[in-house]
Protein backbone atom coordinates (compact mmCIF):
# COMPACT_ATOMS: atom_id res chain seq x y z
CA UNK A 1 0.00 0.00 0.00
CA UNK A 2 1.40 3.60 -1.18
CA UNK A 3 0.87 6.29 1.56
CA UNK A 4 1.40 10.13 0.31
CA UNK A 5 3.15 12.68 2.84
CA UNK A 6 2.37 16.27 1.96
CA UNK A 7 5.50 18.17 1.28
CA UNK A 8 7.37 20.51 3.91
CA UNK A 9 6.06 23.13 2.19
CA UNK A 10 2.27 22.32 2.31
CA UNK A 11 3.18 21.70 6.28
CA UNK A 12 4.34 24.78 6.23
CA UNK A 13 2.22 26.99 4.56
CA UNK A 14 -0.98 24.92 6.61
CA UNK A 15 1.06 26.34 9.67
CA UNK A 16 1.11 29.73 8.22
CA UNK A 17 -2.64 29.72 7.46
CA UNK A 18 -3.52 27.84 10.92
CA UNK A 19 -1.75 30.65 12.58
CA UNK A 20 -2.82 33.38 11.18
CA UNK A 21 -6.55 32.26 11.93
CA UNK A 22 -5.72 31.71 15.46
CA UNK A 23 -3.87 35.57 15.82
CA UNK A 24 -6.57 37.01 13.72
CA UNK A 25 -9.76 35.43 15.18
CA UNK A 26 -13.15 36.59 14.93
CA UNK A 27 -13.21 40.09 13.41
CA UNK A 28 -13.35 42.73 16.05
CA UNK A 29 -16.75 44.31 16.61
CA UNK A 30 -17.12 48.04 14.80
CA UNK A 31 -16.98 50.66 17.54
CA UNK A 32 -20.22 52.45 18.27
CA UNK A 33 -21.70 55.49 17.36
CA UNK A 34 -21.21 57.82 20.02
CA UNK A 35 -24.43 60.16 20.00
CA UNK A 36 -24.90 63.29 22.06
CA UNK A 37 -28.18 64.46 22.42
CA UNK A 38 -29.61 67.96 23.96
CA UNK A 39 -33.15 67.88 25.25
CA UNK A 40 -33.11 71.47 26.85
CA UNK A 41 -36.81 71.02 28.45
CA UNK A 42 -37.82 67.49 30.00
CA UNK A 43 -37.97 64.19 28.64
CA UNK A 44 -41.45 63.68 30.41
CA UNK A 45 -43.19 66.53 29.56
CA UNK A 46 -45.98 65.17 27.17
CA UNK A 47 -44.86 67.05 24.37
CA UNK A 48 -41.93 68.19 21.85
CA UNK A 49 -39.18 66.84 24.34
CA UNK A 50 -40.75 63.57 25.29
CA UNK A 51 -41.45 62.88 21.70
CA UNK A 52 -37.85 63.64 21.31
CA UNK A 53 -36.85 61.55 24.30
CA UNK A 54 -39.43 58.66 22.74
CA UNK A 55 -37.28 58.49 19.49
CA UNK A 56 -34.08 58.33 20.99
CA UNK A 57 -35.42 54.95 23.41
CA UNK A 58 -36.67 53.71 19.93
CA UNK A 59 -33.49 54.22 17.88
CA UNK A 60 -31.15 52.57 20.82
CA UNK A 61 -33.81 49.95 21.04
CA UNK A 62 -33.33 49.59 17.22
CA UNK A 63 -29.48 49.68 17.27
CA UNK A 64 -28.16 48.41 20.36
CA UNK A 65 -24.52 48.25 20.81
CA UNK A 66 -24.34 49.78 17.74
CA UNK A 67 -24.89 53.18 19.09
CA UNK A 68 -23.54 54.65 22.38
CA UNK A 69 -25.89 57.57 24.10
CA UNK A 70 -24.72 60.41 26.46
CA UNK A 71 -28.12 62.93 26.85
CA UNK A 72 -28.03 66.17 28.52
CA UNK A 73 -31.65 67.48 29.13
CA UNK A 74 -33.15 70.50 31.53
CA UNK A 75 -30.85 73.19 29.93
CA UNK A 76 -31.09 77.14 30.02
CA UNK A 77 -30.75 78.86 27.11
CA UNK A 78 -27.95 80.54 28.52
CA UNK A 79 -26.31 77.01 29.38
CA UNK A 80 -26.93 75.46 25.56
CA UNK A 81 -23.75 76.72 24.32
CA UNK A 82 -21.63 74.82 27.03
CA UNK A 83 -23.65 71.89 27.03
CA UNK A 84 -23.39 71.31 23.33
CA UNK A 85 -19.79 71.77 23.49
CA UNK A 86 -19.42 68.81 26.40
CA UNK A 87 -21.52 66.38 23.89
CA UNK A 88 -19.68 67.62 20.63
CA UNK A 89 -16.15 66.71 22.34
CA UNK A 90 -17.42 63.74 23.07
CA UNK A 91 -19.59 62.08 20.33
CA UNK A 92 -19.45 61.85 16.71
CA UNK A 93 -23.30 63.29 16.31
CA UNK A 94 -24.55 65.70 18.09
CA UNK A 95 -28.33 66.14 17.97
CA UNK A 96 -29.97 69.78 19.28
CA UNK A 97 -33.65 69.00 20.28
CA UNK A 98 -35.85 72.10 19.11
CA UNK A 99 -35.43 74.82 16.81
CA UNK A 100 -34.23 77.16 19.72
CA UNK A 101 -30.85 75.10 19.97
CA UNK A 102 -30.34 76.36 16.42
CA UNK A 103 -28.34 79.06 17.26
CA UNK A 104 -26.08 78.13 19.72
CA UNK A 105 -25.62 74.48 17.18
CA UNK A 106 -24.73 76.81 14.69
CA UNK A 107 -22.09 78.89 16.85
CA UNK A 108 -20.64 75.25 18.58
CA UNK A 109 -20.29 73.07 15.61
CA UNK A 110 -17.76 75.80 14.11
CA UNK A 111 -15.36 74.58 16.65
CA UNK A 112 -15.92 71.14 16.18
CA UNK A 113 -15.57 70.68 12.45
CA UNK A 114 -15.30 66.57 12.23
CA UNK A 115 -18.78 66.32 14.67
CA UNK A 116 -21.84 65.81 12.98
CA UNK A 117 -24.55 67.70 14.24
CA UNK A 118 -28.47 67.34 13.44
CA UNK A 119 -31.07 70.25 14.27
CA UNK A 120 -34.59 68.53 14.87
CA UNK A 121 -36.92 71.46 14.12
CA UNK A 122 -34.31 73.10 12.49
CA UNK A 123 -35.58 75.77 9.22
CA UNK A 124 -33.54 77.21 6.61
CA UNK A 125 -30.54 79.79 7.74
CA UNK A 126 -26.85 79.38 7.81
CA UNK A 127 -25.62 76.27 5.82
CA UNK A 128 -22.58 74.79 7.57
CA UNK A 129 -20.79 71.57 6.41
CA UNK A 130 -21.23 69.75 9.71
CA UNK A 131 -24.91 70.69 9.92
CA UNK A 132 -27.86 69.46 9.36
CA UNK A 133 -31.30 70.87 10.23
CA UNK A 134 -34.25 68.63 9.67
CA UNK A 135 -37.55 71.06 9.26
CA UNK A 136 -40.69 69.18 10.69
CA UNK A 137 -42.87 72.27 9.28
CA UNK A 138 -45.09 72.47 12.38
CA UNK A 139 -47.20 75.20 10.40
CA UNK A 140 -48.51 72.40 8.02
CA UNK A 141 -49.95 70.07 10.29
CA UNK A 142 -50.86 72.87 12.46
CA UNK A 143 -53.45 73.97 9.85
CA UNK A 144 -54.97 70.17 9.86
CA UNK A 145 -55.19 70.28 13.71
CA UNK A 146 -56.85 73.71 12.85
CA UNK A 147 -59.77 72.16 10.88
CA UNK A 148 -60.12 69.38 13.54
CA UNK A 149 -60.20 71.71 16.40
CA UNK A 150 -63.38 73.42 14.25
CA UNK A 151 -65.11 69.83 13.63
CA UNK A 152 -64.32 68.84 17.55
CA UNK A 153 -65.87 72.75 18.78
CA UNK A 154 -69.40 73.19 19.87
CA UNK A 155 -68.75 76.92 20.84
CA UNK A 156 -67.30 77.68 17.46
CA UNK A 157 -64.60 79.14 19.29
CA UNK A 158 -60.90 77.44 19.56
CA UNK A 159 -57.86 78.62 20.87
CA UNK A 160 -54.01 78.72 20.80
CA UNK A 161 -50.91 78.92 23.08
CA UNK A 162 -47.42 79.11 22.01
CA UNK A 163 -44.42 79.78 23.62
CA UNK A 164 -41.66 81.59 22.07
CA UNK A 165 -42.19 84.13 19.70
CA UNK A 166 -40.68 83.00 17.33
CA UNK A 167 -41.05 82.41 13.08
CA UNK A 168 -42.33 78.90 13.47
CA UNK A 169 -44.42 79.03 16.52
CA UNK A 170 -46.02 81.68 15.50
CA UNK A 171 -46.55 81.07 11.62
CA UNK A 172 -47.87 77.77 13.08
CA UNK A 173 -50.33 79.60 15.49
CA UNK A 174 -51.13 81.65 12.22
CA UNK A 175 -52.22 78.43 10.11
CA UNK A 176 -54.32 76.95 13.63
CA UNK A 177 -56.24 79.92 12.79
CA UNK A 178 -56.32 79.78 9.48
CA UNK A 179 -57.76 75.69 9.52
CA UNK A 180 -60.43 76.40 11.88
CA UNK A 181 -61.69 78.72 9.44
CA UNK A 182 -61.07 76.56 6.72
CA UNK A 183 -64.21 74.63 8.25
CA UNK A 184 -66.28 77.50 9.71
CA UNK A 185 -65.82 81.04 8.31
CA UNK A 186 -67.55 82.08 11.56
CA UNK A 187 -65.48 80.40 14.11
CA UNK A 188 -63.50 82.59 16.99
CA UNK A 189 -60.57 82.36 17.69
CA UNK A 190 -57.93 82.88 20.51
CA UNK A 191 -54.05 83.14 20.01
CA UNK A 192 -51.34 84.12 23.16
CA UNK A 193 -47.65 83.33 23.99
CA UNK A 194 -46.45 83.05 27.21
CA UNK A 195 -42.71 83.53 26.03
CA UNK A 196 -41.40 80.68 27.85
CA UNK A 197 -42.14 76.77 26.60
CA UNK A 198 -42.31 75.68 30.77
CA UNK A 199 -44.21 78.38 32.38
CA UNK A 200 -47.56 76.78 33.60
CA UNK A 201 -49.17 79.60 35.27
CA UNK A 202 -49.19 81.77 32.07
CA UNK A 203 -50.32 79.47 29.97
CA UNK A 204 -53.15 78.21 32.65
CA UNK A 205 -53.73 81.93 32.39
CA UNK A 206 -53.89 82.72 28.44
CA UNK A 207 -55.90 79.87 28.10
CA UNK A 208 -58.57 80.22 30.75
CA UNK A 209 -58.50 83.82 29.20
CA UNK A 210 -59.61 82.33 26.23
CA UNK A 211 -62.39 79.70 27.51
CA UNK A 212 -63.91 82.95 29.54
CA UNK A 213 -64.49 83.87 25.61
CA UNK A 214 -65.75 80.65 24.24
CA UNK A 215 -63.34 78.82 23.50
CA UNK A 216 -63.95 74.88 24.21
CA UNK A 217 -61.00 73.43 22.10
CA UNK A 218 -57.05 74.38 22.48
CA UNK A 219 -53.97 73.41 20.70
CA UNK A 220 -50.37 74.40 21.56
CA UNK A 221 -46.42 74.59 20.89
CA UNK A 222 -45.66 74.22 24.61
CA UNK A 223 -43.43 71.92 26.73
CA UNK A 224 -43.85 71.82 30.63
CA UNK A 225 -46.41 74.58 29.87
CA UNK A 226 -48.65 72.42 28.92
CA UNK A 227 -49.87 71.69 32.42
CA UNK A 228 -51.41 74.74 32.96
CA UNK A 229 -53.50 74.39 29.91
CA UNK A 230 -54.19 70.89 31.42
CA UNK A 231 -55.62 72.65 34.43
CA UNK A 232 -57.57 75.26 32.72
CA UNK A 233 -59.50 72.64 30.31
CA UNK A 234 -59.91 70.54 33.50
CA UNK A 235 -61.35 72.87 35.34
CA UNK A 236 -63.84 74.03 33.15
CA UNK A 237 -64.71 71.14 31.07
CA UNK A 238 -62.65 71.75 27.51
CA UNK A 239 -60.74 70.12 25.68
CA UNK A 240 -57.23 69.83 24.31
CA UNK A 241 -55.56 68.76 20.58
CA UNK A 242 -52.33 67.20 21.76
CA UNK A 243 -49.18 67.63 19.83
CA UNK A 244 -46.50 65.59 18.80
CA UNK A 245 -47.73 61.73 19.38
CA UNK A 246 -50.55 59.92 18.69
CA UNK A 247 -51.81 58.93 22.79
CA UNK A 248 -55.21 57.74 22.06
CA UNK A 249 -57.51 56.37 24.89
CA UNK A 250 -54.96 57.49 27.29
CA UNK A 251 -56.69 60.63 28.27
CA UNK A 252 -60.55 61.89 27.54
CA UNK A 253 -58.70 65.16 27.77
CA UNK A 254 -57.50 64.80 24.51
CA UNK A 255 -59.15 63.74 21.43
CA UNK A 256 -57.13 63.97 19.00
CA UNK A 257 -53.68 64.35 18.32
CA UNK A 258 -51.43 66.40 15.76
CA UNK A 259 -48.49 64.55 15.26
CA UNK A 260 -45.07 66.27 14.43
CA UNK A 261 -42.91 63.79 14.40
CA UNK A 262 -39.66 65.11 16.37
CA UNK A 263 -39.35 61.93 17.53
CA UNK A 264 -39.24 60.08 13.98
CA UNK A 265 -36.44 62.87 13.18
CA UNK A 266 -34.41 61.55 16.12
CA UNK A 267 -34.01 58.34 14.73
CA UNK A 268 -33.66 59.13 11.16
CA UNK A 269 -30.47 61.26 12.38
CA UNK A 270 -29.20 58.23 14.08
CA UNK A 271 -30.08 55.85 11.30
CA UNK A 272 -28.06 58.05 9.10
CA UNK A 273 -25.15 58.06 10.90
CA UNK A 274 -25.16 54.20 12.02
CA UNK A 275 -25.55 53.39 8.39
CA UNK A 276 -22.77 56.09 7.08
CA UNK A 277 -25.45 58.43 4.97
CA UNK A 278 -25.53 61.19 6.99
CA UNK A 279 -25.74 64.41 5.09
CA UNK A 280 -25.60 68.18 5.95
CA UNK A 281 -28.05 70.50 4.89
CA UNK A 282 -31.80 71.84 4.97
CA UNK A 283 -34.17 68.66 4.98
CA UNK A 284 -37.98 69.62 4.88
CA UNK A 285 -40.21 66.75 6.69
CA UNK A 286 -43.62 67.28 7.29
CA UNK A 287 -46.68 65.33 4.78
CA UNK A 288 -44.31 64.71 2.09
CA UNK A 289 -42.35 62.07 4.08
CA UNK A 290 -45.61 60.35 5.68
CA UNK A 291 -47.52 59.68 8.84
CA UNK A 292 -44.21 59.00 10.98
CA UNK A 293 -43.37 62.30 10.38
CA UNK A 294 -46.73 64.35 10.17
CA UNK A 295 -49.87 63.23 10.48
CA UNK A 296 -53.71 64.55 12.55
CA UNK A 297 -55.41 61.99 14.44
CA UNK A 298 -58.76 62.43 15.79
CA UNK A 299 -59.92 59.54 18.44
CA UNK A 300 -63.00 57.93 17.10
CA UNK A 301 -63.26 60.18 13.98
CA UNK A 302 -66.29 59.50 11.80
CA UNK A 303 -65.78 58.15 7.98
CA UNK A 304 -66.82 62.24 6.78
CA UNK A 305 -64.59 63.81 9.31
CA UNK A 306 -61.67 61.36 8.29
CA UNK A 307 -62.12 62.21 4.45
CA UNK A 308 -62.59 65.72 5.12
CA UNK A 309 -58.80 65.70 6.88
CA UNK A 310 -57.47 63.55 4.10
CA UNK A 311 -58.35 65.74 1.31
CA UNK A 312 -56.76 68.68 3.24
CA UNK A 313 -54.01 67.47 3.30
CA UNK A 314 -53.52 66.38 -0.09
CA UNK A 315 -54.59 69.89 -0.79
CA UNK A 316 -51.69 70.72 1.09
CA UNK A 317 -49.38 68.58 -0.31
CA UNK A 318 -50.32 69.23 -3.74
CA UNK A 319 -50.41 73.60 -2.92
CA UNK A 320 -54.10 74.16 -3.44
CA UNK A 321 -53.56 75.32 0.74
CA UNK A 322 -51.11 77.53 1.19
CA UNK A 323 -49.23 77.67 4.03
CA UNK A 324 -46.29 79.19 6.08
CA UNK A 325 -43.16 77.90 6.73
CA UNK A 326 -42.20 76.79 9.47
Amino acid sequence: MKVSFPSRRMFTLAAVAAAACTLAGPAPAADPVTVGILIPGSKSDKGWMESGYDGLVAAQKEYGDKVKVQMIENINYADMEQALTNLASKNKLVIGVGGQTQAAVLKVSKRFPNTKFSIVGGNKGEELANVAGYDVKQAEIAFVAGAAAAMLSKNGAVSYVGGMEIPSIVNAGKEFGNGAKYINPKIKYFENYTGDFDNVAKSKEATLAAIAQGADVHYHILNLGLRGMEQAAKEKGTKIVGSYTDRCGSDPLYPAYSITGVGYQVQYAIKEAVAGTWKAGYKPFGLAMGPKASDMVVCGATPEMKSKLEAIKKDIQSGKIKVLEG
